[in-house]
């Protein structure tokens, strides 16, 4: 689907809930944008989810800022783009690049685990790139997807480049436990004392997606000073509330994980596993997917309005400002990439 078809349902929750709360300019720090073809026969790592496909096959620049203006009409949307970390690197890297200097967004350069620590300093330093998107798809094949640690995708080598030149990274840590697993704990805390010049991004809240997911890992990351969390596909109000209390509304940044966040869906969890709740056929069939669910209920908005309407709760919970507000869609995300 190109762009994204609102629904009278869609309109109603925009102009109720959502266009007197978003500024009047917003940074997406966390989306994709590839095509088809990059993905064709490109290596997988058993184990990863599989949801994340039934919305799109490819998102084009073109369909992104067609689905913003869409989405946000009454707002500027400015996406700090990266390819699809699961494609050919290769082409999804050229394409960013490409993009990133037709309409003069900021961009990522997706990376495995063994991408020279050259070609990833002529990306930031001659090709224009901001900042780094390893993925634990990228990891050595022969490492079980639950033991995946983070130094497995992004080595040190890339950390002691992107520390030197002061870049991003945008980290989506891997294993069961997610946040609160201790070997991601040391990890992040150790790259926040060795290197505290990268703009590091923890993507998702550290896949809190469920109360569990978060376990005290708070406790200990509020003591860090550097490092920032974007929200990207994730609607847990609690894990944006306790992120806040933790280390402040100038470390919580926006992000959509577009273009999934175009799925009809609204989100529950149960006994610290999150279930993705979809109209009924409108993906195909969803049996086989263990985080996914089937419903008849009528009236269902997209991610992306689950996900605002989640930290919109978040606001009124802690009683933010219409600044602190703007803070979180863009002047922390400006001041990271420098927009």
């Amino acid at each position: 689907m190109f762009g994204y078809l609102m629904s009278n349902y869609d309109q109603k929750i925009y102009e109720e809930e959502l266009a007197d709360f978003l500024p009047d300019k917003i940074i997406d720090v966390h989306n994709h944008i590839w095509k088809k073809e990059f993905t064709s026969g490109a290596k997988k790592h058993d184990g990863l989810v599989t949801w994340t496909n039934l919305v799109a096959n490819e998102c084009t620049i073109e369909d992104l800022v067609a689905s913003y203006h869409t989405l946000f009409p009454k707002s500027v949307t400015i996406p700090v783009v990266m390819g699809n970390p699961e494609a050919d690197l290769e082409k999804t890297n050229a394409y960013t690049k490409e993009c990133s200097e037709k309409y003069g967004f900021k961009s990522l350069y997706c990376t495995r685990y063994d991408t020279p620590a050259g070609e990833i300093e002529n990306a930031l330093t001659k090709e224009g790139f901001s900042g780094i998107k390893p993925y634990l798809n990228n990891s050595p094949s022969y490492i079980p997807p639950d033991e995946i640690r983070i130094y497995d995708f992004l080595p040190k080598e890339h950390l002691e480049i992107l520390n030197r030149l002061g870049s991003a990274v945008i980290l989506h840590i891997a294993r069961p436990k997610r946040l609160r697993d201790m070997v991601n704990i040391r990890q992040l805390m150790e790259i926040e004392e060795l290197y505290p010049n990268i703009r590091l991004i923890v993507a998702h809240i550290g896949r809190a997606y469920s109360p569990e997911d978060l376990g005290d890992a708070f406790d200990i990351l509020k003591n860090t000073k550097n490092m920032v969390f974007d929200f990207s596909a994730n609607t847990l109000s609690k894990a944006m509330t306790e992120c806040i209390k933790a280390v402040g509304i100038k470390r919580l940044v926006f992000g959509s994980d577009m273009p999934i966040t175009k799925m009809r869906m609204y989100r529950i969890t149960e006994q610290g596993v999150y279930y993705n709740v979809v109209p009924r056929g409108l993906y195909g069939d969803v049996s086989g997917d263990s985080h996914m669910r089937e419903t008849d209920k009528p009236d269902i908005t997209c991610f992306m309005y689950e996900e605002i309407l989640a930290f919109k709760k978040t606001g009124v919970e802690l009683q933010l400002t219409k600044e602190e507000i703007c803070d979180v869609f863009y002047n922390n995300a400006a001041r990271i990439f420098n927009i």
